[in-house]
Order: structure tokens, then C-alpha cells, then sequence
């Protein structure tokens, strides 16, 4: 061969050896949809959902069964997604709070990928909920630009499609594609005009999203970038009509989750086959430290989840771990745990309401119809238990029988067992990742701001926040058991606030007036709050109004919870009105406490003010 012939011959194997260069490792293409629970979608069995592109994904793909959201809402959950550990580890599970965390400690998982030669692309939401770190290590965060993908391969890329956010459940609900008829309500919704409607505008919403995820998988095909690249798509946590997003229900944790993973990666699939059904249990956390796996890098110990796919596969986990934080202006506190079959729920606020006025959520028909049929006496006991105080602190549900959650097993004999083995692994959870919830938001920001530290590292140090002994207290309290008083007051002396604060909660759940009078001035606002409210309700009205009153007064730091707990008095919270109508609402306090000036409106209409 002359010298001419083996140019010629280099010249055509160049572009060859380019492309097995980038294909040395498989691009990642991570298509989220917000909101939109698994049972929305047909590849899931929703005889009367459109999801064309989806089911067909899923058919090229695997498709995974039992895939949950460690967060029913979206910036606690993306909080969880971009550092791999849990929300509620690092006390950024309140709903937009943006509390900082330790960044010379925890890096981003984009961070770990482009460390292994892959361009990192964000189109383009990141609603991450942590404060201190502007840049997020996209190499792209604002556009999307296939022709720069292929030309900067490997590649890993997120597009986010708002098409079935919850606004989209939004607006008339009387004028849809999807015939209202053509849907299965759940057992909790009453079947009234707007309900089916809204369930109809929203299936219109989800045939949206679908068909934007047919449009970007026929663009990979057209930049010819279909072969090696691996095809992920999720939603952010489930929904999306009333009682799913936000609470810890089942569709409002589980997620669609399909991988779609070309034969030159073979090694890397988890059945033999495309269109397998995987059982695994994969929780949300545990994506960043398998993208991480996945793109040959070594995921840092920090990170709580479990590589689910690829030669790094870790052992599956035997439970999820879910919680629920504060939603928007609405406060409440709850933790769940689940595996394929059974969902255990332990709520640390008890005493207030599931439903709570939410002023997003009352912009959906769905809601304004529900709570207009239980008014109008046309709903069930089921429907409108759901808008009452919960009673339950711990609650089982059977989600192979009972999807919609509407029956608590947890004195049900027959799963004990089940209950039991929840119960302790859900306690070892909290301690194994040092659930920073265990406390009032409020009191956690001040502690942490005093110590000059952040939440994260807070909860991580027994001198100031002592994970274990917080347990014990707050599961004592919550036996709500007489026989535990003394040792309820004895906690009440306890210079540990967490300690102080359960056994208030404690004595305030047994109706316990000496409590209420010996904590009426604790040094915390949230102790102060609750021994108030013991006062009202145990006969001492003016001593706990006027507590209250004095600490909206002085703009408490506790202020929202100030605000959701005169509704949660009732009647007799029209006694504060005076307090909530003197807060000066200037530009800049209400740009900075929007939730609180919420809660006023929503009290003005509330007690007819």
C-alpha cells in the first residue's frame, strides 16, 4: 500500500476513532416532568392516560416499579437530588428556606461527573433549596443546545418539563380534550362538579409532557446521539390534585422511572432484556450516587442513597425514607417510611390538620370543590376526614390494596409485625442520618445562627442537638399517655431545648395547665407558644391569648408559626386578630415573609375580618 493509500485510509478512520473515543463512556440524557405521580402514566397501569412516548420508553427500556420520592415537593426533593444526601439531613426540607449547608464539605453531584470528562448540562430549573452557593457546576444552565452536546461528549443532561406542574392543573377545568368521564377518582375525592373536570385538565397536561418527551427522544435520534446515550426519565415526586402532592401518601411519593440503556452498554442493564419490569426499590437519593457510578467515578461517602444500576450496584434497601416539612405557609412535621407493599407514616404534629388552607393549592377547582362538598354535607366520612385535626400519630396503609391509603392498619393485630420492624427501622433512619427535623424551623435556624455553624453541622454535634435523646423524647410525647407526666415535667426542667420542647408537646397533647403555666416564659418562642395554647385549652384563656399576642407584638422569630397556630385554636384565635392586623406589612417585610402576610390574608377571611 503506498504512502497516499494509508493517508487516505488514516483520514477516513479519524472520524471512527473520534466517535469510539466519545462513546468510551455512554452520555446521559435525565429527562425530569414535575409533579405527576406514576399512576398518572399507562406504562403504570392508567387505562385512560395518553402517554404514547412514555409507555414506548419504557418497552425500549426498564421500567421500575417501586421508585419513591424522598420529598412530595419539588425543592426539597431537588435539594435531596443535587447533593445525594436527604433534605431533612441537612435542614433544607422546609419549602423554599434556602438554609445553607457546609459546601467546602459537600459538593454537588455535577461536581463528581465533570471530574470524570463529562459536560454538564441543566435545561433549566434547579430550585435546589440550599443557600451560600451560586455557581452549580453546570458547564450549561440556561439553554438547550443539542449541536453543543454532540460535539462535547460524554455528555450528561437534564431537561425539566413543567407540562404537568402543578399550575397546569390550574385555570378551567370545563373546557378539556380528556373526557371527564374517562377517569377513576380516588376514594378521598367526592364526586362533584369540578372534581372530574379538574382530574380531565390535568390527563390533558400529562399527554402534554408526554408529548414533549417524544419530541426530545426524536431529537437524540436526529443528532444521531441515540446508541450511546442512556435515556433516564423521573419525575420530581408525585401528585398532583389535593392530597397527593405535599403529604406521604402513595401517589404522592411514588415515581415513574424508566432507563433506556443501548445494547453497547449491555453490561449495564438489570434484567436480561428491554421491557422488563423492575421490582427494585430505589429511592431518590440514591440517583446522584449512581449517575456518579455510572460515569466511572467513585461516589463520596457522604452520600446516603445506594448505586441501583451498573457494576457498582449496591445491595437493594429494605425501606425508603420519606418526610414532609413545612409547605410553603403552612406548618406541619412528618416522617415515612415504605417498602413495595406497606407505607408507615409517623406524624410529629398530631394535633393539626392534614388539609390545611394552602394559598397555591386553593388556586386548583379540585380543592375549592372538595372543601364546597363537605360544607354542603355531600361528602363521606373518608372524604372529610381529611380536613380534620389527624388524631393518628402513626399510620399503615397496604398500598397493594388500599392505593388511595384510605385505611389505617396500625392497630390492625394482623400486621403488627410490620409495624413493629417500621417502626425501629424508621427511628434508625432518623439517627443514622441525623434528622434535623426534630425540632421547629424556626428554632433550628435560631441555634444554628447562635453556634455560627450550619444546620447540617448542628444536628451532627451532641452538644447542641442530641439525636437520639430528641427521639426519646418526642416518642414519649406522643404516646400521649398520662402515666408518662412525671417524666414529661421532668423533661420541662431540661436546659436542652429539643428535651424542653417535647416534654411541653407532651403535657400540651394530655392537656396539662401546670406545664403550660411553668413554661409561659421559656427562653423559646416555640415552647412559649405551646404552653400558651395549654392555657387556652385547659381554662387559663386570657393568660395564653395574651402570651401570644405579646410575642406577635415583639415579631417573633417563630412568627409563622404564630400565624398558623391561631387558626389551629379556632374560636377562640378571633382573640388575636387584633395582633395579626397590626403587623406592618412594609415592601420589604413582606418580600422577606411572604408566608406570614399568607397566613394574615388567609386569617382575614378566615374570621371575617
Amino acid at each position: 500500500m503506498n504512502k497516499h493509500c494509508l493517508l487516505l485510509t488514516f483520514i477516513f478512520l479519524i472520524p471512527l476513532w473520534i466517535g469510539a473515543q466519545q462513546t468510551e463512556k455512554p452520555n446521559i440524557l435525565w429527562l425530569t416532568s414535575e409533579d405527576n405521580s406514576a399512576d398518572w402514566l399507562g406504562c403504570y397501569g392508567n387505562p385512560y392516560s395518553k402517554t404514547p412516548n412514555i409507555d414506548r420508553l419504557a418497552q425500549d427500556g426498564f421500567q421500575y416499579m417501586n421508585a419513591f420520592a424522598n420529598a412530595p415537593v419539588c425543592a426539597p426533593s431537588r435539594s435531596t437530588w443535587i447533593t445525594g444526601i436527604m433534605a431533612v439531613s441537612m435542614g433544607t426540607q422546609h419549602m423554599r428556606s434556602y438554609y445553607p449547608i457546609p459546601h467546602h464539605k459537600i459538593k454537588y453531584y455535577p461536581d463528581y461527573l465533570r471530574a470524570e470528562g463529562y459536560h454538564c448540562a441543566n435545561y433549566k430549573k434547579k430550585d435546589y433549596n440550599i443557600g451560600g452557593r451560586k455557581n452549580a457546576s453546570w458547564d450549561n444552565d440556561s439553554i438547550l443546545n443539542w449541536e453543543s452536546l454532540k460535539n462535547s461528549q460524554p455528555f450528561f443532561q437534564v431537561i425539566n418539563m413543567g407540562e404537568s406542574h402543578e399550575s397546569r392543573a390550574f385555570g378551567d377545568v370545563y373546557n378539556t380534550q380528556h373526557d371527564p368521564k374517562k377517569t377513576r377518582l380516588r376514594k378521598y375525592h367526592p364526586d362533584v362538579p369540578g372534581m372530574r373536570e379538574n382530574y380531565a385538565h390535568y390527563h390533558d397536561a400529562i399527554h402534554k409532557m408526554d408529548a414533549k418527551v417524544g419530541n426530545m427522544l426524536a431529537k437524540l435520534e436526529e443528532m444521531g446521539m441515540t446508541e450511546n446515550t442512556i435515556v433516564v426519565y423521573v419525575s420530581d415526586h408525585g401528585g398532583v390534585l389535593p392530597r397527593s402532592k405535599r403529604f406521604l401518601f402513595a401517589n404522592s411519593l411514588h415515581c415513574p422511572l424508566v432507563v433506556r440503556i443501548p445494547k453497547q452498554f449491555k453490561e449495564l442493564w438489570p434484567a436480561n432484556k428491554p421491557g422488563t419490569k423492575i421490582d427494585r426499590l430505589v429511592s431518590f437519593v440514591d440517583m446522584p450516587k449512581t449517575w456518579v457510578s455510572l460515569a466511572g467515578g467513585t461516589p463520596p461517602e457522604y452520600m446516603q442513597g445506594k448505586v441501583f444500576l451498573g457494576p457498582q450496584a449496591e445491595p437493594e434497601a429494605p425501606f425508603h425514607m420519606a418526610f414532609r416539612g413545612r409547605m410553603d405557609e403552612r406548618v406541619d412535621n412528618a416522617r415515612a417510611l415504605c417498602d413495595d407493599r406497606y407505607l408507615y407514616i409517623r406524624n410529629y404534629m398530631p394535633y393539626v390538620p392534614w388539609m390545611q388552607h394552602l394559598d397555591y393549592l386553593w388556586t386548583m377547582e379540585a380543592t375549592k370543590a372538595w372543601e364546597k362538598a363537605i360544607g354542603d354535607g355531600k361528602a363521606s366520612e373518608i372524604q372529610a376526614r381529611f380536613f380534620s385535626p389527624k388524631v393518628w400519630t402513626e399510620e399503615l396503609y397496604d398500598m397493594q390494596k388500599d392505593p388511595d391509603c384510605t385505611a389505617n392498619l396500625i392497630d390492625n393485630p394482623e400486621v403488627e409485625n410490620m409495624a413493629v420492624k417500621m417502626r425501629k427501622h424508621l427511628r434508625k433512619k432518623q439517627m443514622e442520618i441525623y434528622d434535623a427535623g426534630l425540632l421547629p424551623e424556626s428554632e433550628m435556624v435560631r441555634l444554628a445562627n447562635e453556634n455560627n455553624t450550619t444546620i447540617y453541622e448542628m444536628v451532627r454535634n451532641p452538644g447542641l442537638y442530641h439525636v437520639e435523646a430528641i427521639l426519646d423524647a418526642a416518642d414519649l410525647a406522643l404516646e400521649k399517655d398520662r402515666a408518662n407526666l412525671p417524666e414529661l415535667r421532668k423533661l420541662l426542667e431540661n436546659p436542652n431545648l429539643g428535651l424542653r420542647y417535647w416534654g411541653m408537646i407532651g403535657c400540651f397533647l394530655l392537656d396539662d395547665q401546670p406545664a403550660g403555666l411553668k413554661m409561659i416564659n421559656d427562653e423559646s418562642h416555640e415552647v412559649r407558644a405551646m404552653a400558651a395554647w395549654t392555657l387556652i385549652k385547659t381554662g387559663k384563656k386570657e393568660k395564653g391569648i395574651q402570651c401570644i399576642t405579646d410575642m406577635i407584638n415583639e415579631r417573633s422569630y417563630a412568627m409563622l408559626t404564630l400565624m398558623n397556630m391561631v387558626e389551629w385554636i379556632g374560636e377562640d384565635g378571633k382573640a388575636l386578630m387584633p395582633a395579626v392586623k397590626a403587623i406592618n406589612l412594609t415592601e420589604k417585610y413582606a418580600k422577606q415573609y411572604k408566608y406570614p402576610i399568607r397566613m394574615r390574608n388567609h386569617l382575614y377571611t378566615l374570621f371575617g375580618e
